[in-house]
């Protein structure tokens, strides 16, 4: 049987082992990346298709008559034609939980980053002011511990569950957002409601029509004047020019954004295209450490394997 990995680059640089990968199938053709014009030419007689990023579509699906599983390299599979593949009888499957610990270290990360202000901490160093000083403690940027605070859980499926664990560990009160558009669940806060209350809001969820646009000027306005937002889902979720026009207004206390609509961000983007003390942004890596990308390949393997012995694990559509 024949392998195609569309887009490799997007997980190594050559610094993971592919072995377990290598061995699923007899062949393999590893693509670093596949532009859209090529995806028909590269899956042609494909058994099974690996892709991240690339958009498998049904006219690319409907042209690989051997193709008999897809494999998505991620769980969100928003890149593949779920319905035309039912239709077509091929298998779609997806690595789930691949990276929680990774993302939960980075979503903790910039919360204290921001919280204890060090980035003009490590500045007022850098520049010599603790040099200068007449007190042992430089104390010109005050900040405020996290044990007592809310943390606003927006999506509550595994990271979500996972950072509200990990949030205990610091003496944090955490509260859980009513999903969009569902009914009304016990212990569940609509969004006005934990956007007002809580000190720091993390999102979680994935992005569907229900969630683009999520946190708008409108939104933002409802939290507290020095209340935090941290995104490591999707950069859709959050309307970026609103985000950036309420950091630079000062109403709200900071951001951390890991996530934005366009990546990479080639034409710019309004949080990239301002300077603020009070904003983080990380190039899309709260997920990519490297036990995250090794178990990532794993899985992907694992899914393989488990196919061809006629129990396919991780099935989105079949």
């Amino acid at each position: 049987m024949r392998g195609v990995f569309l887009d490799d680059h997007t997980l190594t640089d050559g610094d993971l082992a592919l072995d377990t990968l290598r061995s699923s199938l007899d062949e393999w053709t590893f693509r670093g990346n596949t532009s859209g014009g090529d995806v028909i030419d590269a899956i042609h007689g494909a058994d099974v298709v690996i892709t991240n990023k690339v958009v498998l579509d049904s006219t690319a699906l409907g042209s690989a008559p051997a193709l008999k599983l897809v494999c998505v390299a991620a769980t969100g599979t928003n890149n593949v034609d779920l319905a035309a593949a039912m239709r077509m009888g091929i298998t779609v499957c997806n690595v789930r939980a691949y990276a929680t610990a990774s993302v939960v270290e980075h979503v903790f990360l910039v919360i204290l980053a921001l919280t204890r202000r060090l980035q003009p901490h490590l500045q007022a160093v850098s520049q010599g002011d603790w040099n200068k000083a007449d007190r042992f403690s430089l104390l010109d940027y005050p900040f405020r511990g996290l044990a007592g605070r809310t943390l606003g859980i927006i999506g509550y499926g595994e990271l979500g569950k996972a950072v509200a664990r990990t949030a205990a560990a610091f003496g944090l009160h955490v509260m859980i957002a009513q999903r969009p558009g569902a009914a009304a669940q016990t212990g569940r806060y609509g969004l006005p409601e934990l956007l007002a209350r809580a000190d720091i809001i993390s999102l979680h969820c994935p992005l569907t029509e229900q969630t683009r646009n999520l946190i708008t000027r409108k939104e933002l306005d409802c939290m507290q004047h020095d209340a935090i937002l941290v995104n490591t889902a999707r950069g859709g979720i959050v309307n970026e020019a609103d985000l950036a026009e309420a950091l630079q207004s000062g109403r709200i206390g900071g951001a951390a954004v890991d996530v934005l609509t366009k990546e990479p961000p080639a034409n710019g983007n309004p949080l990239l295209d301002t300077t603020l003390p009070n904003l983080i942004v990380t190039p899309h890596i709260a997920w990519a450490s490297f036990n995250s990308r090794q178990n990532l390949v794993d899985e992907l393997a694992a899914n393989i394997r488990a196919f061809l012995q006629g129990m396919p694990r991780n099935i989105v559509t079949k």
